[in-house]
């Protein structure tokens, strides 16, 4: 952790950028620059592009509050440049963020610590499109992206293999449909907030999690005690596997009919959103902690050290 010695730190809240989550990003990241406005910091709002390192370099931050999200932003690339320019940073690290933002990676990860995860594969983008890779039903995504974006369902019925755009990358992520409910836990400095249950009219997509109206979330969820404390435990431990620090936030599938068994995780995201709607800030609002003061602790876990 490293604090600044002034006594009004300047914080340059980094937003925007060029993943497909530019616009996700920026709603984050002025949402947070306000928050820390109004927890007496001395904010300047960069919106991060190919001349990144030269606007740091002129605006000379004690921290930087990486808003980022997608690609560039949370895989390790802008973690280096911070590392580069010495400028303690909001987060998890290099190796931490690249690891997460690789979902079969990730998984890797998990299988190796004894998580449970569905059975995945990574596949070229044509192969996909001329049959299935796998037996229906399955989930076909990019795997480094998140928020949703770029994700196809394959049911059981379906007439044929996923036709995926060109804009999906040459080599994608396929995973066994995981049936159930949709939970998730928010980490915090190694510590878990609560569970929340997500409740959509179906697949909880960009817009599920993005517009006002597009989900309903439970907080605390209702859900059997068992099933609640393994999403902490299994948060906790996610969290630690992949080096994280200051906030994370890992996603699960449960299927009721299964218990405890029917439990899986589904990744670890190392910069949740922080937007009105998102989760993180919500689950924070309800163990007590108000918006300002997560923007706030983060600005102080700020470090730079890989």
């Amino acid at each position: 952790m490293v604090r600044s010695s002034r006594t009004n730190p300047k914080v340059a809240v980094i937003m925007g950028g060029m993943s497909a989550e530019r616009d996700v990003s920026l709603s984050s990241g002025r949402e947070c620059a306000a928050a820390l406005r109004d927890e007496g910091y001395n904010v300047v709002e960069v919106d991060a592009g190919a001349d990144l390192a030269q606007k740091l370099s002129d605006i000379a931050p004690d921290i930087v509050f990486n808003a980022l999200h997608g690609r560039w932003g949370e895989d390790g690339c802008v973690q280096g440049l911070l590392e580069w320019l010495r400028i303690p940073y909001t987060h998890s690290g290099v190796l931490s963020s690249a690891l997460a933002m690789d979902k079969e990676a990730t998984k890797s990860a998990y299988r190796a610590a004894g998580l449970p995860v569905v059975p995945s594969i990574i596949a070229d983008r044509d192969d996909v499109r001329r049959a299935h890779p796998m037996q229906p039903p399955y989930v076909v995504k990019p795997y480094n992206e998140g928020s949703s974006v770029g994700i196809y369902i394959v049911r059981e019925d379906a007439n044929g293999p996923a036709q995926l755009s060109d804009d999906m990358p040459e080599r994608v992520m396929v995973e066994a449909y995981a049936p159930g409910r949709e939970l998730t836990t928010t980490v915090i400095g190694g510590k878990p907030l609560t569970v929340t249950d997500i409740i959509t009219d179906g697949w909880y997509d960009y817009a599920a999690k993005y517009e006002l109206g597009g989900s309903r979330h439970v907080v605390p969820a209702e859900i059997p005690q068992e099933i609640f404390d393994l999403c902490m435990s299994y948060a906790v431990r996610a969290h630690e596997i992949l080096g994280c620090r200051g906030v994370s936030r890992t996603d699960f599938r449960w299927d009721e009919a299964q218990g405890a068994e029917g439990l899986i995780l589904l990744e670890t995201n190392t910069q949740p959103g922080m937007t009105p709607t998102s989760l993180s800030p919500e689950q924070a609002q309800a163990t007590g902690m108000t918006f300002g003061a997560l923007c706030s602790w983060m600005v102080e876990d700020a470090s730079c050290d890989r």
